[in-house]
């Protein structure tokens, strides 16, 4: 009778590799340990909701990410974007129904409004490294951004935010997401930061997963669903003023 046992495995669940690239406030360095953000908290959601898969995160990088992705280091890509770079990469995609914007942010200062964001020659910026702004055309390289927009790289919005504030940049880019939650940890800085009306860009997020990944598209669109009906991606998403849709 021993074909009637079931075997060990059938009560495993199926790992689920998603990669975890620095991008606050969404995955915040994993690469140093400190896997803290909203990603996180979303694999805990779907790990609490069922038992069938287990997600779990492996720190990547933004210029990293493709490669992992490629290899099967990764199955699943988060917060993405398939015009960030994955146009040639065999990939399937989930919207996430959340959304996001990335905003232009200055130095409040007396006389200054919106028409200042109107234009940007002539200012100096505090871009992110590695990521893609639709204002340059998406176009994330480094040299490019320094010659033709008068960028300053890095790899930190707080910095960035900073520099702004000492009037070391005029504009940062900045998600509505981050700035909400920078405002929170710095109360002060809500007087001294003036956010644009114009949008850079929408973020409507996607999850891409790779060829051959242990979730098909279908059932993780599934997970998300039941995680949109019972309000936990509101409860996660919401506070960071991050839209979710209602049904999706």
């Amino acid at each position: 009778m021993a074909w009637l046992a079931p075997s060990a495995s059938a009560f495993e669940d199926v790992e689920v590799r998603i990669g975890a690239a620095h991008f606050p406030p969404y995955t915040v360095r994993p690469e140093q340990g400190a896997d803290t953000g909203l990603l996180p908290q979303l694999v805990v959601a779907l790990n609490q909701l069922q038992h069938q898969y287990r997600f779990v995160l492996v720190p990547t990088s933004i210029p990293r990410r493709f490669r992992d992705f490629q290899h099967g280091r990764i199955d699943m890509a988060i917060f993405e974007n398939p015009e960030w770079g994955w146009q040639q990469i065999p990939h399937t995609s989930v919207d996430l129904g959340l959304e996001d914007a990335e905003v232009f942010v200055t130095h409040r200062l007396p006389g200054r409004g919106q028409t200042y964001f109107a234009d940007l020659q002539g200012k100096r910026l505090a871009l992110f490294s590695g990521y893609h702004y639709a204002f340059a055309e998406f176009n994330s390289t480094p040299r490019y951004l320094a010659e033709n927009f008068n960028a300053t790289l890095t790899y930190s919005h707080d910095s960035n935010l900073l520099m702004v504030q000492r009037d070391r940049a005029d504009i940062a880019l900045i998600t509505r997401s981050y700035l909400s939650d920078y405002q929170v940890r710095n109360p002060g800085s809500a007087e001294q930061l003036l956010a644009s009306e114009r949008v850079d860009q929408i973020y409507h997020h996607f999850a891409l997963l790779r060829p051959g990944a242990p979730i098909t598209s279908e059932a993780f669109q599934r997970l998300l669903q039941q995680l949109r009906e019972n309000g936990e991606l509101e409860r996660i998403f919401t506070p960071y003023q991050i839209r979710v849709a209602k049904t999706h």
